[in-house]
């Protein structure tokens, strides 16, 4: 049987080479991903979908494995992926507008006989609509305005709840 090295090694190995059907025979039957602030995916159902926009929507999409920590029956895997937003379709409800992406994330992969079977993917969804345009800018005027705004209503709200006590 692999060690948990070995599964996430040929796990993301096919993620690199954008294999999705090779990604999904990673993974035990009914087994499911959660990437924290963006998705859950069940495996069989949900990644040729997912995946397969993220491929088509970044077409030179690269994805490199930084470090692997694995025990018996677990694998935390920091990684790096950039790529263009120039493709086709839609991914997470955007369309690609030609913006870059360069960003980091750490899987944590937990194995059983062989096969992953649950993955928590934790990277920066803030800074990556950053990337893609779709937040403004850290520091621009927009981001000021709207931490401002935000502030505001919170002051607001703080005051009405004063008054009502």
């Amino acid at each position: 049987m692999p060690s948990s090295n070995e599964v996430a090694t040929n796990y993301f190995a096919c993620v690199t080479r954008q294999d999705i059907e090779g990604m999904i025979d990673c993974w035990a039957p009914g087994s499911s991903a959660r990437f924290i602030g963006m998705d859950e995916l069940q495996v069989e159902r949900d990644y040729p979908v997912w995946f397969g926009n993220l491929f088509s929507c970044f077409p030179d999409f690269r994805f490199e494995v930084e470090n692997i920590i694995a025990g018996e029956d677990e694998a935390a895997v920091r990684w790096r992926a950039t790529g263009t937003f120039d493709g086709e379709g839609i991914f997470e409800g955007f369309r690609p507008n030609g913006a870059t992406i360069d960003i980091e994330g750490i899987d944590l992969l937990t194995i059983e006989d062989g096969k992953i079977t649950g993955i928590i993917a934790l990277l920066n969804g803030l800074d990556m609509a950053r990337q893609l345009g779709a937040v403004p800018p850290r520091g621009s005027f927009a981001d000021r305005a709207m931490a401002g705004a935000f502030n505001a209503r919170t002051a607001v709200t703080s005051k009405i709840r004063e008054l009502r006590s």
